[in-house]
């Protein structure tokens, strides 16, 4: 570090912040410090200065289970803008996969109580816990994304589910549609609760009710989607009246209950429409695209990652904040218009 100094004229203690904190820094001599690095091959030992700082530089983020599984980009996206906010702060990003079963979750309190890591994002439904040891319990600042837990008084940043299927489902009431149908996620969860609240809120302002929808699904995780889709696509299949408007809770569940159905002779739009929650990028190439719900998931991650580094280094900021981004939706051909004097849709042969 003397070296690097040396060579880009400035004293020990700037290039230690710059590489540790390069906000802290002005862009020029940030410039001149990075030039010489690359020059001398310089390494900073992050060992050796959580030994010196006596804190760790590492954060924690939390993913709910494997990743093997399903078409949507989201964890992707997340994790893309938590590690550039993450390397941007002078941090590092450790990766914890919550596969829900004990060793797995004690390796994570292991790192946490031991302290390896500075602080946790959570992407999962529920903390780490173990023989009543439990992550909220390590001293450690832990900010929740997607979920929100601030009724526990941990700090959550989240999108607006309710509100943007409520809005969603308003759309669809407009174009004619009074008879739906709902594919769910796994029973009780947080997203399913506000994403079903939602529609149903949606049903009651324009006069109709709950009985109005039919649900499919509830049984399995978010990560095995395709196969909620295609059970709900016999469930659709299976009724006497169908609905003419579908809400799926996941992108992936969407694209495997619209593929099955059209293989099965039914149109989408002219005889059914469907909305997904999610936004994953290869809904727009679908057949026909996708209408879905986007997720703002660069703005979570990047929002999320600054909370915790701020709470990490005391820098004022409330404990038990909520931040709110909103989401939107991406409106494309896979809705249609049943109002009994709409333009007719351009139509492609039934199979």
């Amino acid at each position: 570090m003397a070296d690097v100094a040396r060579l880009a004229g400035v004293a020990t203690s700037t290039v230690s912040r710059a590489l540790a904190n390069p906000g802290r820094v002005n862009e020029k001599t940030r410039a001149r410090i990075a030039a010489a690095v690359e020059q001398l091959g310089y390494t900073p030992n992050a060992a050796a200065r959580n030994l010196r700082v006596g804190k760790s530089n590492v954060i924690m983020i939390v993913l709910p289970g494997s990743l093997h599984y399903g078409a949507s980009q989201i964890i992707p996206q997340v994790l893309e803008a938590v590690n550039r906010t993450v390397i941007r702060s002078g941090y590092n990003l450790m990766i914890a996969n919550l596969d829900r079963d004990e060793s797995s979750e004690r390796h994570i309190l292991d790192l946490a109580f031991g302290g390896t890591i500075r602080g946790a994002l959570i992407l999962s439904s529920q903390l780490p816990v173990v023989a009543n040891r439990s992550l909220g319990e390590a001293g450690l600042p832990i900010v929740s994304l997607l979920l929100d837990m601030s009724d526990s008084s941990v700090p959550s940043v989240v999108t607006n589910d309710r509100q943007a299927v409520r809005d969603a489902t308003r759309q669809l009431i407009a174009l004619g549609h009074t008879r739906f149908f709902y594919i769910a996620g796994p029973s009780g969860n947080y997203h399913d609760v506000e994403r079903f609240g939602g529609l149903v809120e949606a049903l009651q302002e324009a006069g109709l009710s709950e009985s109005d929808v039919i649900r499919s699904g509830g049984d399995l995780s978010y990560q095995f989607g395709f196969q909620t889709g295609l059970q709900a696509a016999d469930d659709f299949a299976a009724l006497e009246r169908k609905p003419t408007a579908v809400v799926a809770t996941s992108d992936d569940m969407a694209i495997s209950f619209m593929s099955q159905i059209q293989k099965m002779g039914w149109r989408v739009p002219q005889d059914v429409s469907i909305i997904s929650f999610d936004g994953s990028p290869v809904c727009a190439f679908c057949a026909p695209p996708l209408s879905t719900i986007e997720q703002p998931m660069e703005q979570l991650g990047k929002a999320a990652t600054e909370l915790l580094i701020a709470l990490m280094e005391n820098s004022g900021h409330d404990g038990n904040s909520r931040i709110v981004i909103p989401s939107r939706l991406i409106r494309r051909e896979s809705i249609g218009d049943q109002r009994p004097n709409a333009p007719m849709p351009r139509r492609t042969p039934s199979s």
